[in-house]
């Protein structure tokens, strides 16, 4: 459950609470204890003669926020605002997120701690990190230093890996390789710099280690994918650097 209030613009899964002539009354399913309402003119375009053809008690509906006042605990709703592409994108994320707290569960059980005491501690923070709990759990299972990068410490992180890499099929894999390049040439930097930049596209990044190693990051759908693509770049970026007079060494481990 999200704290707060939604912003204006957001999308949000809320249930059908109670139907009127004259609109819509709603809860909020990511926000504990609030309500909207979605007025009949933001139901659906065009004239509306029987406002249950369109929603339900009972029924989940994606609506856009169109304005909150928290003084008045009112949230304005609209469900015409929200088209198919979005209403689809935010139950999928909206089912990953009920996912994330299952697994979050799961977590704070083999830790031995109270739920919501991990919530406090790590949890709240992993959602301001990374947008999402699902997105924790995805970035964990993708790469084990995820959570160590964004600067957390503890414990609870080796279990919190364990857990995303049992509950969660990661859209794609990373892995990388390392390139030793040297030379002796007066503008070496500038031809590994050259080098470098020639290798690197949407899936392929380079990060420096110390001279004389540099790392390739590759993010591919699939770890056959990876390696192929790991090969070839390093390949190209060797043979391009001997052109240039200088030696260097691939290995796919340090």
């Amino acid at each position: 459950m999200k704290k707060g209030y939604p912003e204006v613009g957001e999308l949000v899964i809320a249930t059908v609470k109670t139907v009127k002539p004259y609109g819509a009354f709603v809860t909020l399913d990511e926000y504990e204890g609030k309500e909207g309402f979605i007025h009949i003119g933001e139901i659906a375009t065009g004239w509306i003669k029987y406002i249950r053809d369109h929603v339900r008690e009972g029924q989940k509906v994606v609506c856009k926020v169109l304005r909150v006042d928290p003084e008045r605990r009112h949230i304005d709703l609209s469900l015409k605002r929200v088209n198919e592409h979005q209403r689809r994108e935010k139950i999928q994320e909206w089912k990953n997120e009920r996912k994330a707290e299952k697994l979050f569960e799961i977590v704070a059980h083999r830790l031995g701690k109270d739920l919501e005491k991990c919530y406090e501690e790590f949890g709240y923070e992993l959602i301001d990190r990374f947008g999402t709990l699902f997105g924790a759990f995805e970035e964990a299972a993708i790469n084990e230093d995820a959570l160590k990068d964004e600067g957390f410490k503890g414990d609870w992180i080796e279990v919190f890996i364990e857990v995303a890499k049992e509950n969660i099929v990661p859209p794609y894999v990373k892995i990388s390789g390392y390139l030793e390049l040297t030379t002796a040439a007066p503008d070496g930097i500038e031809h590994i710099k050259e080098v470098l930049r020639g290798i690197e596209n949407e899936g392929v990044t380079v990060s420096y280690m110390g001279a004389p190693r540099y790392r390739i990051n590759v993010k591919a759908e699939d770890y056959r994918t990876a390696e192929e693509i790991l090969q070839n770049v390093a390949n190209k970026a060797l043979e391009e650097f001997v052109k240039l007079g200088g030696e260097g060494e691939f290995r796919r481990r340090l």
